[in-house]
């Protein structure tokens, strides 16, 4: 059963070097377990998902043009997130501020290729369908 996502939960990126800690700010007032839950709508780039360390993404410009510079040698450049769309799928029966609440199994695409995952949910006793 998925687990229930809330602020402070872990999140990895393919292309990032270090995990990232999310900011819950759209559940409104919902607690789960303790924090403030998370719903599929917290995906803005350093509000809701911060840095993961560098970057290694050559669809990043930032680190297309450093390998370029480096003749070809993949060179990481820091992470700036760039999600534009929520997180899927979210959970099919449980809304939070009439958004369905954010799990464990839910995936966000950054533009630069990368796919964001929960690695640790904040919390291990809320479980959400």
């Amino acid at each position: 059963m998925p687990m229930q996502v809330v602020s402070g939960a872990m999140m990895t990126c393919s292309f990032g070097a270090a995990p990232a800690a999310l900011s819950a700010l759209t559940g409104g007032p919902v607690m789960a377990g303790g924090p403030l839950a998370a719903t599929i709508m917290d995906f803005a780039p350093m509000a809701n998902i911060p840095a993961f360390g560098m970057c290694s993404s050559l669809a990043n410009p930032q680190v297309a043009a450093a390998t370029a510079a480096a003749m070809g040698a993949l060179t990481p450049m820091p992470c700036i997130p760039a999600t534009a769309a929520p997180w899927a799928p979210g959970a099919v029966t449980t809304l939070i501020g009439g958004q369905p609440a954010l799990h464990d199994g839910c995936m966000l695409t950054c533009l630069w290729g990368g796919m964001i995952q929960i690695s640790f949910a904040g919390q291990a006793t809320v479980q959400v369908s």
